[in-house]
């Protein structure tokens, strides 16, 4: 899954003006449902959508936060009319992370409770557990929190979509940036064993020349208890002074803390999936009872595609956090809850370009032939069209330094096999009201 930063430039009027009214008109406005058709979870009034969620497990710390950000924004929806006078129920499921777990709790949502679509699922192999499901059930897969290449594939899957930046696209950018400014060091990687790691370890080999590649280290969710002390020592034994990773928070910073334990500093370059300052630090903290925290993080590379969420001047940060102090206070304010809200977003404006007509038919019709127009506070815009069911198509490269992103550089979009260019697009302002 995941996420990260992003960056913001300033909006021109027609863009703040678009922006301004995909939010006010998706709020309601008097707008009132003309569905005539029977459709599941959905009525005149309501609009019933599922997720599972690690909300306990090896991936909890962070990602729990994911899904209640999205649902707050859509109670300050409801708050203010709903779409077209429907009104959000989020059901999120805890799947702990499991697959087995993922495919029990997907059917109960589809089969029991009866959902119009999944919203923000979280995870690879989570999410490939039950995506053949979801699609013999013509049920709509929708925002993936998972960067997973799988999930574009319209002729085999069609009701599959992911959100953020696919593993490839991000992988190509780190890779370029290692390529360019680390060059001629010998680089390590860290991955999870899986699709994600696969896919991320696919875009880095794309850019890092191989010679320099000097050890590649995996690891599984369901040995983590055991810690990171041996691929560590090997890639210090290797000579990596760079290390790339496709890590989930909690293995980033066993990561992190074991090489603090051997005396081992490389730079290393971190997935947005598994480089939240927040969350890692609050993780290493923990895990070293005090004895370390955010230091560990100085000089981390890593990639964004939302604004900062240190960024307090930013308007989007003040919307969204905003909204999130109002309906689910108490939450933290980082990167997961976020991309929580922005996804939130993204669906809620969905909703909205889709009419008061909705079917599921409807709503992957229209994620294809709008998806694209779909704007919000992504640096990067999305992509979607009858052939690319992807999100945000590139990111930006950042730096966190004493807990803090700082972006690097300009703005980078690409495909799985396309070049990487530089996107000069104005981004958006939020809405005023």
């Amino acid at each position: 899954m995941h996420i990260a930063p992003a960056f913001r430039r300033r909006a021109g009027p027609v863009g703040a003006g678009l922006a301004a009214l995909l939010l006010v008109t998706a709020c309601g406005g008097g707008s009132t449902s003309t569905q005539a058709v029977s459709v599941p979870g959905v009525t005149k009034t309501s609009i019933v959508i599922g997720a599972t969620a690690p909300l306990t497990g090896p991936a909890a710390p962070g990602y729990s936060e994911i899904d209640p950000a999205a649902n707050a924004y859509f109670k300050y929806v409801n708050a203010h009319g709903g779409v077209y006078g429907r009104k959000i129920t989020y059901d999120v499921l805890d799947d702990q992370y499991n697959p087995s777990l993922t495919a029990t709790k997907t059917r109960q949502l589809v089969l029991q409770d009866n959902v119009f679509a999944m919203v923000g699922p979280l995870g690879t192999p989570t999410g490939l557990a039950v995506a053949p499901f979801l699609n013999q059930e013509k049920v709509p897969d929708l925002f993936i929190e998972s960067g997973c290449a799988c999930w574009s594939q319209p002729s085999k899957w069609p009701y599959v979509f992911g959100w953020q930046p696919n593993y490839i696209v991000e992988g190509k950018i780190l890779g370029q940036y290692i390529a360019q400014n680390l060059a001629g060091q010998k680089v390590g990687y860290l991955y999870q064993d899986d699709e994600f790691g696969q896919d991320g370890v696919k875009g880095l080999d794309m850019r890092v020349p191989a010679a320099d590649v000097v050890s590649r280290q995996t690891y599984s969710t369901t040995t983590l208890s055991n810690g990171l002390g041996n691929q560590i020592a090997a890639l210090k034994a290797a000579g990596a002074t760079v290390v790339a990773m496709y890590t989930i928070p909690a293995a980033t910073a066993l990561a992190l803390l074991a090489a603090a334990e051997i005396g081992y500093h490389p730079t290393w370059v971190v997935s947005s999936v598994g480089s939240d300052p927040p969350t890692l630090t609050g993780l290493l903290t923990s895990l070293s009872h005090g004895q370390a925290g955010a230091e560990l993080l100085n000089g981390m590379i890593s990639n964004a595609y939302l604004p900062p969420e240190s960024d307090s001047s930013n308007p989007w940060i003040q919307y969204f956090k905003g909204i999130l102090n109002q309906y689910d206070p108490g939450a933290p304010w980082d990167g997961n809850t976020e991309y929580g809200v922005a996804l939130g977003y993204t669906f809620v404006n969905l909703l909205r370009a889709n009419g008061p007509n909705l079917t599921r038919q409807s709503i992957v019709q229209t994620l294809e032939t709008k998806g694209a127009s779909l704007r919000g506070p992504g640096l990067i815009p999305l992509g979607y069209s009858k052939t690319n069911h992807y999100g945000y198509m590139g990111s930006q490269i950042a730096r966190i330094e004493n807990g803090q992103v700082q972006l690097l550089g300009p703005r980078y979009v690409t495909t799985n096999d396309g070049p990487i260019r530089i996107y000069n697009g104005a981004e958006l302002s939020p809405p005023s009201s």
